[in-house]
């Protein structure tokens, strides 16, 4: 992410997946937790992955 319009795109895509709670979306990092019965941090990634940016995940 680059900008805020970057921000903003990942912060809505993240929006919509069922059982994640979204803390932050800041240039560079998103932080979140999420309840593992209804989603997994690989779906998260893709969803991230899925707009066009990279996502990875820190544990």
């Amino acid at each position: 992410m680059h900008c805020a319009a970057c921000v903003r795109r990942v912060t809505d895509a993240l929006q919509r997946v069922v059982g994640l709670q979204l803390d932050s979306v800041e240039v560079g990092s998103a932080k979140m937790a999420f309840n593992p019965a209804e989603t997994t941090a690989d779906n998260i990634a893709a969803v991230v992955n899925g707009i066009g940016f990279h996502a990875h995940i820190d544990q």
